[in-house]
């Protein structure tokens, strides 16, 4: 592999490092951005749920040849979530189908009671109320009807 320096710990080669002084990958040394991919059975659904309930902005869903939603998008001012259809094919669930989930999305807003009290009344699953946590924020837990966990958070103390 050449001038490679480190092995990482995950076994990644690693070179040189970047501005901040990490080791980094080649061809990441800053990446740009990530986009989170939810996987939905019902992919225009989970679109304007998210945008009336959670307060994202629309970014439209596209759809196949044969008519069926394939793709769909919402956006925040930072950047975009990704809706993508179920495909056994590529192993691909929704969290309907699923037991258990490994993880959710945290979602930074600016003022978490009052986002915790549109989406209970527009009809979110709730599963947690605001609470005071100890790493210095506020955040309440909910769920769309897909079953996907989402955190809404406001930072309590200054990062």
């Amino acid at each position: 592999m050449g001038n490679v320096r480190d092995v990482g710990r995950c076994g990644v080669a690693m070179h040189g490092t970047n501005a901040g002084g990490a080791r980094s990958i080649p061809g990441m040394v800053s990446p740009s951005r990530v986009i989170p991919v939810l996987v939905c059975e019902d992919i225009p659904a989970t679109h304007d749920f998210l945008v009336a309930v959670f307060g994202f902005q629309p970014g439209g869903v596209q759809r196949g040849t044969d008519g069926r939603p394939v793709h769909g998008e919402v956006r925040t001012a930072e950047g975009a979530i990704w809706l993508h259809a179920v495909s056994p094919e590529h192993e691909l669930a929704s969290p309907r189908s699923l037991g258990d989930l490994s993880g959710g999305l945290v979602v930074y807003v600016d003022d978490v009671d009052a986002h915790f009290r549109h989406a209970r009344d527009a009809g979110a699953i709730i599963d947690s109320e605001p609470t005071d946590q100890e790493y210095g924020q506020r955040e309440y837990g909910a769920r769309d009807p897909e079953g996907h966990r989402w955190w809404f958070a406001t930072p309590t103390t200054a990062s």
